[in-house]
C-alpha cells in the first residue's frame, strides 16, 4: 500500500508535538514539585553581593556556582586568563553518548553597581524580597522569601542580579536539572561557562578563551541574557551591539570665579561642552559626525522579514516611560536599535539644586556611548568622534592640562577611551540556528519574536573570533525588570519558562 510523503510528514510531525507535549508535561510537573527549592536557593544566590570590582564577593559567588553545578552532577572548575588575579570563569561539561553536537550555555553571574538609597523604601539590594508588581506601578512589598512557603508565579524576586545576570545562571543549571530527574534524554553534548567580568567589559574573557580554546569548543554557544520582547513573546536575538565609552573632560579657569565679576570675559567649560555635544547630533536624531554610519552593514532579507514582523510596542512604551515622541518619529524602537548610537551617559558641571552658587566652573564633563552595529569597529567610531572634536577647534588631551596647554590653546579637552568591542550577527538561516527555533517554539503556542541584533551589548564578537563559534542569545526575563538600575526584579513566571525554554534546546534535534 502507497501512503503519501505529506501523509508520512504529517504523521511525523504529530509524534514529535506528542513528544515534545510529554517532555513539557513532566517539566512542568517537576517545577510545581520543587520551586520551593528552587527559590530557596535562588534567594541564596541573589544575597551574595555581585559588583563586578567586589573582588572578594565575586569569587564567593563563583564558589556557589561551583558548587551548584557539582550538586547537580556537573563536574565544575575555574578557568583563569594569562593574568593572574583576577575574576575566574566556571566551567562545566556533560558529554551525551552518541551525540554528534556540542551546545554551550554562557551566562554572566556579576552586577552593576548599586546605590541603596536610591532603591525603594531602602530595601537592601543583597536581600531580596518579593513583590507583588513592579513598585513604580504601585507593587507592594512582600518581604523576603521564607523557607517552604508557598511560591506565587505572578510575583517578582527585588535584587541586584536578579534579571541580568544570575537568571541566566539559575534557569541554565536547573534546567539541566530536571531534565535528569525526570529522565529526560539530552541530544548534544553540554557545556556551561559563567563569566564574572561581563559588566566591565569581559577584560579578560579573550585571554580566558585564548587559553582553553579547545575546552571551549561548540557548534553553538547560546546566551542567556537580555529580557524578552516587551509583547511578552519568547524571543531570539541573533546578534549584539558593540560598545565603546569616552569621557570628555572640558576646561576652564583653574579656579571657580564669581560670575558677576568675571561673567562675559572668562569662558564657561560648561557652556563650551553643551555646544560641543549639540554640534553632534540634529534634533531629528542624526549623529552628524563625518562618517558615523559609513560602516554599516546592511540587514539581508530575511532579517528584515524578520524585523517587519516584529510586533511594535512602541505606544505601550511611550506611555508606560511617559515620552511624547521617539528621537526619530519615522522610525520604530526596533529599527532604531539597528543603527549606530552616539548617547550623552552623564553630564556634570558645578552644582545645581540647593547647592548651586553664582559661579562660572573649572571645568565640565560628560561620557560618550557609542553602541556599534554590525561593521563598525570601535576604535573607528572613536577616531571619527575625537575628528569631529578636533575640527571644532579643540586641542585633545589624554591626561590634565599644563600651564604651557593653557596658554597656548583657548579650547582643551582631555578624552579618555575605555575598553571597547565589536557587534555580532549570526546569520538566521543556519540550519543549526533552525533547530533552535524549533526547539524553543515548541514551548509555546504563540510565534516567536525573532530580532536581528539587540539594543544592549555583550563581548559576543570573542565567540566567532577566536572559538570560531556561532552565538545566538535567549533571553528569559520580564522587559521591565529595571536592570542596572535600582528596583531590579524578575518574574518568577519568567524564571520558569525560561527552564522551560533552556531545556527543550538541550533537548533539540539537530
Amino acid at each position: 500500500m502507497k501512503v503519501s510523503l505529506s501523509r508520512i510528514i504529517g504523521a511525523s510531525l504529530a509524534l514529535l508535538c506528542l513528544s515534545t507535549s510529554l517532555q513539557a508535561q513532566h517539566l512542568q510537573k517537576y517545577l510545581r514539585q520543587y520551586d520551593k527549592q528552587l527559590m530557596e536557593e535562588y534567594v541564596q544566590f541573589l544575597s551574595i553581593p555581585n559588583v563586578s570590582t567586589d573582588s572578594v564577593n565575586i569569587r564567593k559567588n563563583a564558589a556557589f556556582i561551583q558548587e551548584m553545578m557539582n550538586r547537580k552532577g556537573i563536574k565544575a572548575e575555574l578557568l583563569n586568563g594569562t593574568t593572574t588575579g583576577v575574576t575566574p570563569a566556571v566551567f562545566g561539561e556533560i558529554k551525551t553518548p552518541g551525540a554528534t553536537k556540542t551546545i554551550g550555555f554562557y551566562a554572566h553571574y556579576d552586577g552593576q553597581p548599586v546605590n541603596p538609597k536610591q532603591w525603594y523604601a531602602g530595601t537592601d539590594p543583597f536581600k531580596p524580597v518579593l513583590i507583588t508588581a513592579p513598585l513604580e506601578s504601585g507593587g507592594k512589598i512582600m518581604g523576603p522569601y521564607q523557607a517552604g512557603e508557598p511560591v506565587n508565579p505572578a510575583w517578582r524576586i527585588l535584587g541586584r542580579g536578579s534579571a541580568d545576570d544570575k537568571a541566566g545562571v539559575m534557569a541554565i543549571l536547573n534546567a539541566y536539572e530536571a531534565l535528569v530527574k525526570t529522565s529526560q534524554r539530552l541530544n548534544a553534548n553540554i557545556k556551561f561557562l559563567f563569566e564574572g567580568e561581563e559588566e566591565v567589559g569581559s577584560i579578560h574573557l579573550n585571554e580566558i578563551f585564548r587559553q582553553h580554546k579547545a575546552k571551549l569548543q561548540a557548534d553553538c554557544w547560546i546566551i542567556i541574557d537580555a529580557p524578552r520582547h516587551v509583547s511578552g513573546r519568547k524571543t531570539l536575538i541573533y546578534g549584539v551591539r558593540g560598545d565603546v565609552n569616552m569621557a570628555l573632560t572640558v576646561y576652564g579657569p583653574k579656579r571657580p570665579l564669581h560670575s558677576g565679576n568675571y561673567g562675559n570675559w572668562a569662558p564657561n567649560p560648561a557652556l563650551k561642552l553643551a555646544q560641543l555635544l549639540a554640534s553632534m547630533k540634529d534634533e531629528h536624531g542624526k549623529v552628524l559626525v563625518k562618517g558615523f554610519y559609513d560602516d554599516v552593514t546592511p540587514l539581508t532579507a530575511t532579517e528584515k522579514q524578520a524585523l517587519a514582523q516584529i510586533p511594535n510596542q512602541d505606544e505601550t512604551l511611550k506611555k508606560e516611560l511617559g515620552v511624547n515622541a521617539p528621537e526619530v518619529a519615522t522610525r520604530s524602537l526596533v529599527e532604531s536599535i539597528m543603527q549606530p548610537t552616539l548617547n550623552i551617559n552623564g553630564l556634570h558641571s558645578a552644582n545645581v539644586g540647593s547647592m548651586a552658587s553664582n559661579v562660572i566652573p573649572t571645568k565640565a564633563e560628560a561620557v560618550l556611548d557609542l553602541r556599534l552595529v554590525k561593521g563598525n569597529d570601535f576604535r573607528k567610531q572613536v577616531e571619527k568622534v575625537i575628528a569631529h572634536i578636533k575640527a571644532k577647534g579643540f586641542q585633545v588631551l589624554d591626561r590634565e592640562p599644563t600651564e604651557e596647554d593653557r596658554r597656548n590653546y583657548p579650547n582643551l579637552i582631555k578624552i579618555e577611551v575605555e575598553h571597547g568591542y565589536n557587534a555580532q550577527r549570526t546569520p538566521m538561516d543556519l540550519p543549526i540556528a533552525k533547530s533552535i527555533q524549533v526547539a524553543v517554539q515548541s514551548t509555546t503556542k504563540e510565534p516567536l519574536v525573532l530580532i536581528p541584533s539587540m539594543g544592549g551589548s555583550l563581548p559576543l564578537y570573542l565567540f566567532e573570533e577566536i572559538l570560531g563559534t556561532k552565538v545566538i542569545t535567549v533571553p528569559i526575563v520580564n522587559y521591565d525588570n529595571n536592570q542596572h538600575a535600582e528596583n531590579e526584579n524578575v518574574k518568577i513566571q519568567y524564571l520558569w519558562e525560561g527552564i522551560e525554554t533552556i531545556a527543550a534546546i538541550m533537548q533539540a534535534r539537530f
